[in-house]
């Protein structure tokens, strides 16, 4: 079965990368993949802002009512 592990690190001088764990057996093969962390290049936003931008979302509860109603005036006709 397939072990990992999972360290966050910090890169010293020289890009050397400190990974050491007691669970590791001297003299195993291993295999290491770093992936860098890299920052957002766009400002964290708030579920807020999203409100009323998707297709068929409604920015206020007043829309979303006079579009059920506007609905429901379809139905009695």
């Amino acid at each position: 079965m397939l072990q990992a592990f999972k360290q966050e690190l910090t890169v010293l001088p020289n890009g050397i990368v400190p990974f050491r764990s007691p669970k590791l057996k001297v003299g195993s093969r291993v295999e290491v993949i770093v992936i860098p962390q890299e920052k957002s290049p766009l400002p964290q936003k708030s579920l807020l802002s999203f409100m009323g931008k998707g297709k068929g979302a409604f920015a206020t509860p007043e829309e979303a009512d006079a579009f059920i109603r506007q609905e429901r005036d379809t139905w009695e006709k």
